[in-house]
Order: structure tokens, then C-alpha cells, then sequence
């Protein structure tokens, strides 16, 4: 082998690694745009909710049984801090086994 198809070797390899680099990348944020997607569906329920009722429920699965909310329970864990029913309870949405 010589210099020159250890050049082109060695370029294909940045090339693929490159790419592998971007997908890893591409594949991050689509999960992290679900798991926002589905923070906005909960926020969307409880705004809704108040809107409604005129209180902020205490608790997300009043959401599900009144407002239609789903989402994969499976995937996503909803952590819903709602504290006082007139101030907009904290939302977060975590995907189960992500650090």
C-alpha cells in the first residue's frame, strides 16, 4: 500500500466518522424533542384545565382521566409539581433509563 491509498483510506475514515458522529447527534435531539413534546402536552392539559375549573390540578393523572393528556408512560416519566392551585405547577419530563 501506498501514501496515496493511505490517504484515501484514512479520509474515508473521517468521512464515516463524520457521519456516525451526526446521526448519534440527529438521534439526541429527536429525543429530546419528544420528550418536549410532551412536556408541552402537559402544560397545554393544565392550561386548559384552569382555563376550565379555574384551578390547576394537583396531580397529573387528573389531566389523563379529564383532559384526554396521553403519552407513553413506558418511555416518559412526568414529574408534576403542582403545589397551589392558582400558580403553574412545575413540569418535567424525563425518558426512563436516560441519565
Amino acid at each position: 500500500m501506498n501514501r496515496k491509498d493511505a490517504a484515501v483510506i484514512a479520509a474515508f475514515l473521517a468521512v464515516l466518522a463524520l457521519f456516525v458522529w451526526t446521526v448519534g447527534r440527529i438521534g439526541t435531539a429527536e429525543q429530546n424533542s419528544e420528550a418536549e413534546m410532551v412536556r408541552t402536552a402537559v402544560k397545554n392539559a393544565a392550561l386548559t384545565c384552569y382555563a376550565v375549573e379555574g384551578a390547576f390540578p394537583q396531580e397529573v393523572g387528573y389531566l389523563r382521566e379529564n383532559y384526554g393528556l396521553l403519552f407513553d408512560e413506558d418511555r416518559f416519566i412526568v414529574a408534576y409539581d403542582g403545589f397551589a392551585s392558582n400558580i403553574m405547577p412545575d413540569i418535567r419530563v424525563l425518558e426512563r433509563g436516560k441519565r
